[in-house]
């Protein structure tokens, strides 16, 4: 078996992990162990190639304006009282 070794732990962290070992009857190595296995086998965090659904997310927002009118609308946003609902008498 591999011996993994962590430099720099939170102390804070450490305790929440020996109180979390110390429940579930484990020592703080299997609590660690039980944790990792945990988060990788759940189905939300396993993707079969990031990568391509990186590329797949690329242009995916499209925006029929130039971004010289994006930025413009964003800049009169920014100035506008509108986003803050009106005269709610503390941005007025």
């Amino acid at each position: 078996m591999a011996t993994l070794q962590v430099r720099d732990f939170d102390d804070r962290l450490y305790e929440f992990l020996k109180r979390s070992a110390k429940l579930a009857n484990r020592s703080i190595s299997q609590e660690v162990v039980t944790i990792i296995q945990a988060y990788l086998c759940s189905a939300q965090h396993i993707t079969e190639n990031a990568t391509e659904e990186f590329i797949a997310m690329t242009g995916a927002w499209k925006q029929d304006e130039s971004a010289a009118e994006i930025v413009a609308d964003l800049r009169r946003a920014r100035n506008s009282k509108r986003r803050f609902g009106g005269n709610n008498g503390l941005f007025d």
